[in-house]
């Protein structure tokens, strides 16, 4: 084989690598979904309060758009009345860094059934 196929071939090795890399960033994660108050969102599972958006600290989530609207059935309201914030339970599929316990990029996320959370003997109780 020439030179010119073996660079080719590693280049290619790379970016698979690469691929592969970015492919096991993303994890799903559940719990306790949260937004006490404006601008901010929280999702807190077994293992971190994560922050998603944080108003005045730090970068949003990439994607934050990408996280579940609430459902106003599986829905605490913990503020004001009519004032939107409170939490529920949602899975959501993201990029995390742990050592600051932020989510950096929102992929996807899905809301599920309170029942659901309060029965996972994991999680902390809701905040």
């Amino acid at each position: 084989m020439g030179s010119k196929h073996w660079t080719k071939l590693v280049a290619v090795a790379v970016i698979a690598c690469g691929a592969v890399t970015m492919a096991q960033a993303a994890e799903r994660r559940c719990g306790w979904y949260s937004n006490p108050t404006p601008g901010n969102l929280w999702l807190t599972d077994k293992d971190a309060s994560w922050t998603i958006t944080s108003q005045g600290e730090g970068p949003d989530a990439a994607g934050a758009e990408k996280a579940p609207d609430f459902d106003p059935k599986q829905f605490v309201e913990t503020n004001v009345p009519g004032s939107g914030h409170g939490y529920g339970y949602a899975c959501m599929t993201v990029e995390t860094d742990v050592k600051d316990q932020r989510i950096t990029r929102v992929i996807a996320g899905n809301i599920l059934p309170l029942a659901k959370c309060k029965a996972d003997k994991s999680l902390p109780p809701p905040s």
